[in-house]
């Protein structure tokens, strides 16, 4: 069972390890990938919540959203990166 400050945990310890900060995005489509297929949908709404929390910056495209971590936000970055390595 995944709460979902483990999700966003997950979700942002995936962008950091892959260096997706300020000018290095990726797409909004690939965060599921990794996750259990029955929570991949929650995965999406809770990467608009972290865009809200302002965690994570959106780079409009002709292709679809890119997105990456925003660095300013780093205590709440580590936190929700804690809470999922709790978790393992």
């Amino acid at each position: 069972m995944w709460l979902d400050e483990e999700i966003k945990g997950k979700i942002l310890h995936k962008l950091t390890r892959l260096g997706k900060f300020k000018h290095s995005h990726t797409s909004i489509d690939n965060l599921p990938k990794g996750f259990p297929k029955d929570i991949r949908g929650k995965v999406k709404d809770l990467v608009d919540e972290l865009i809200k929390e302002n965690i994570l910056l959106v780079k409009p495209t002709n292709y679809g959203k890119e997105i990456s971590v925003n660095s300013i936000e780093k205590e709440k970055i580590v936190y929700y990166i804690g809470k999922f390595l709790d978790k393992e």
